[in-house]
């Protein structure tokens, strides 16, 4: 991509560009934010450095780049962590800097910034770059900030002080002297205080004299003045002031070929330095109308929309699809309009709005139509609407129109508060795969964290890693534990559930090696854990792997895990000791053996979470429907099974030991936050025989258990796949059941 970098002339702007270049972009211009006042050297500004903005002006020369300055005219006007567009603020002069660039440079697809830590600066940046349609490079964010500043240092960043404010920093002494010099400095007050060895809490700024960037040019300064704003106070602030400086030629001039001449003919203003004006813009409501004229004008035909709700009050499920679509539907993107639609009318019956929304989880019948149903998705689902953060979503094909599911299959997860703790990174950086559009990659409420499907992408790149499904699965779990990492927690450690989406692209002989690369994985993982001391009490996690038609970017292999945060790390119990001593009664004849334990996967934190997985494979139709009076060994198989009418029988069996497990751990299904049913549709079972099984089955339970109430709608979600499992290597379930409760 061509970029424009952000440039405070701070060695974390400069290196941030190197780090671009470096992943193969092209820097084409460079756009800086200064005082009104030249005299004036540092703003009260949360957004900008701007001590040395005197010398910043010869950085075109030295690079041989266009520079686009604007004098800021706004100030700190809208001061939470997310940014809504404010007329005034300081924020809405890097928009229109940055939007004069675009014009003038149309090629221009992406902005590069240097932010290492801070949100509040990362998602102004992304706001401004969402808003004029640019891609936010942030290759330093969240790297570690002392091997960072030796990666620097290494690289050949000449960078000196500008200022100091933090204790241990003496303008007297400090001022002026080489990021180098300084090192060992830093890290020992990294260690006495606690300070970000790179400054990114303010304690120090930088202003970079020479780079390999700098191709012409080195900047030499030859006089300053050093300001103090607070002499004699335990941290002095001191400011420099430059006074004079020349630049010194360098041998090696870069030398444009003829083509590049040709291709872009904002190159004959390159060293050229230009001057930003303008007003503040007007916030546009446009957008906001269209989406919504679009949204309701979306016809929703009631007569084929099918819904399922849990019963819980505070956190529920919605999940809606529609049925025999396929003769009347243009796409996925018309079937996704109708459901959205219904869901959001579903959502305001209940008071409630897509701000309200935890996770979706996204099904198509299609994935090469995922790009025109994203398209849908965001008419809907936009950060203007979601103001405390857009919801976590994983996206997977799965067989619809086989069951006459539709083209387009939608669960959103919902709570009755806004305290969810959203994580919405935008910016491709190298921490882990960004979030370019409305989702985010993780949601936490309540101590539980959703994290949205994580493919094997490379972050700085964006691309599927090469090697392979075992490769794409160690590099998705490194991403998912990089996200994992911010909330405090491991993948390792914290994990109650993972499911793995397998692409039916995966040859069978490297499904084995996808399990065998996760244990692996997760026991690195829980040994480093270890070595650095963790206090967090290990789970026992829970694996689903589910075998799908497609995936997006035609990945092997998507991870979704499902973590439990405490509050308190170090008092949280993290397993059941003493189950309830609640006994369940005998259901349909059904007593309990042996066997029925292997059927069940659990993670129970006593008194909170109750996770389950229920595998049913033919063996164990077989013993199932072989316990039924009249019914012998020999006439039971997997086809005659379903066709003799026994999936009743084993629909009542998954009822019953879902029922024993949840009670016995102290749970009920008014707990219930999700339950999914998944089946193979090469079984031949017809939707319409599993879903009428399942209802009948928990009619009769609500019948002989008055504890059970049984709704309008279903509480169950059926979900189609091509195989189920709790290996990857035997996904050969018939019916395999998801179920996740839990207390508050």
């Amino acid at each position: 991509m061509k970029v424009v970098a952000l440039v405070s002339g701070g060695k974390d702007s400069c290196y941030a560009m190197m780090k671009s270049i470096q992943f193969g972009h092209e820097i084409v211009a460079l756009a800086n934010l200064m005082p009104a006042d030249d005299s004036v050297d540092e703003l009260d500004s949360f957004m900008y450095q701007t001590v040395g903005h005197q010398i910043i002006v010869s950085y075109a020369e030295c690079m041989g780049l266009p520079l686009f300055r604007r004098r800021i005219q706004g100030s700190t006007r809208h001061q939470t962590l997310n940014y809504k567009t404010t007329p005034g603020d300081e924020v809405e002069d890097m928009f229109i800097l940055l939007n004069e660039v675009k014009r003038q440079i149309p090629s221009i697809t992406a902005v590069s910034s240097g932010a290492i830590a801070s949100d509040y600066q990362r998602l102004r940046v992304e706001s401004v770059c969402s808003r004029l349609g640019l891609v936010s490079l942030a290759y330093l964010w969240k790297q570690d900030q002392s091997l960072l500043l030796q990666e620097m240092i290494t690289n050949g960043i000449l960078a000196i002080t500008v200022k100091v404010a933090a204790i241990g920093l003496d303008p007297a002494k400090h001022l002026g002297k080489e990021i180098a010099f300084l090192t060992a400095h830093l890290h020992k007050l990294k260690e006495l205080y606690g300070i970000n060895v790179c400054g990114e809490g303010g304690e120090y700024e930088t202003l970079t004299l020479d780079c390999p960037l700098f191709v012409n040019a080195r900047i030499v300064l030859d006089e300053f003045q050093t300001v103090l704003h607070s002499p004699g106070s335990i941290a002095s602030v001191g400011v420099i002031h430059p006074l004079a400086f020349h630049l010194e030629n360098k041998d090696t001039v870069i030398s444009l070929s003829d083509n590049d001449k040709a291709s872009d003919s904002s190159l004959e203003k390159k060293g050229s330095v230009f001057v930003v004006q303008g007003d503040f813009p007007q916030r546009s409501q446009a957008t906001w109308q269209s989406n919504s004229e679009t949204t309701n004008s979306v016809e929703v035909r009631d007569d084929r929309i099918y819904i399922s709700k849990t019963k819980k009050d505070n956190i529920f499920s919605i999940c809606c699809w529609l049925q025999d679509s396929c003769k009347t539907s243009a796409g996925s993107h018309e079937d996704l309009a109708v459901v959205l639609k219904h869901i959001e009318s579903q959502l305001a019956g209940y008071g409630f709005g897509w701000e309200h929304v935890l996770y979706i989880h996204l099904y198509i019948a299609d994935m090469n139509e995922f790009a025109t149903v994203n398209e849908t998705y965001v008419r809907f689902i936009t950060q203007e609407k979601c103001p405390f953060g857009v919801p976590s979503r994983s996206t997977i094909e799965l067989p619809l129109l086989q069951v006459s599911l539709g083209r387009a299959y939608i669960e959103v997860l919902v709570a009755n508060d806004n305290s969810k703790n959203v994580l919405h990174v935008q910016s491709i950086s190298s921490w882990a795969p960004s979030c370019i559009g409305p989702y985010s990659q993780a949601t936490l409420h309540k101590e539980i964290l959703h994290m949205a499907g994580q493919l094997g992408l490379d972050p700085p790149t964006m691309m599927l890693c090469n090697g392979g499904p075992s490769a794409e699965l160690e590099q998705a779990l490194g991403n998912s534990e990089a996200v994992a990492n911010v909330f405090n927690c491991s993948v390792s450690t914290s994990a109650i559930v993972f499911t793995m989406y397998c692409s039916a692209h995966t040859p069978p002989p490297e499904r084995l090696k996808i399990q065998e690369k996760q244990d692996s994985f997760l026991k690195q993982m829980r040994l480093l854990q270890l070595d650095k001391g963790s206090k967090c009490k290990i789970l026992d996690p829970i694996f689903l792997y589910v075998l799908v038609p497609d995936l997006p970017k035609r990945a092997f292999v998507e991870v979704k895990p499902i973590l439990f945060v405490p509050e308190d790390a170090e008092t949280a119990v993290t397993s059941v000791q003493n189950p309830s001593c609640f006994t369940v009664a005998n259901r349909w004849g059904f007593q309990h053996a042996q066997w029925h334990d292997s059927c069940i996967q659990k993670c129970v934190v006593s008194g909170k979470i109750c996770a389950i997985i229920l595998s049913i494979t033919e063996n164990v139709v077989v013993k199932i429907c072989s316990e039924s009076l009249g019914v012998n060994d020999e006439d039971v198989d997997h086809q005659t099974s379903v066709s003799k009418g026994h999936m009743e029988r084993v629909l009542r069996f998954c009822v019953y030991l879902l029922d024993k497990v949840i009670m016995e751990n102290g749970f009920s299904w008014e707990d219930t936050m999700t339950l999914r049913t998944y089946f193979p549709t090469a079984s031949g079972i017809p939707l319409e025989t599993l879903s009428l099984a399942f209802k009948n089955a928990m009619n009769e339970l609500a019948e002989m258990d008055q504890r059970v109430q049984v709704g309008k709608e279903p509480i169950y979600n059926i979900v189609p796949v091509l195989a189920a499992g709790s290996s990857a290597a035997s996904m050969n379930n018939i019916i395999t059941c998801e179920l996740f409760a839990r207390k508050f």
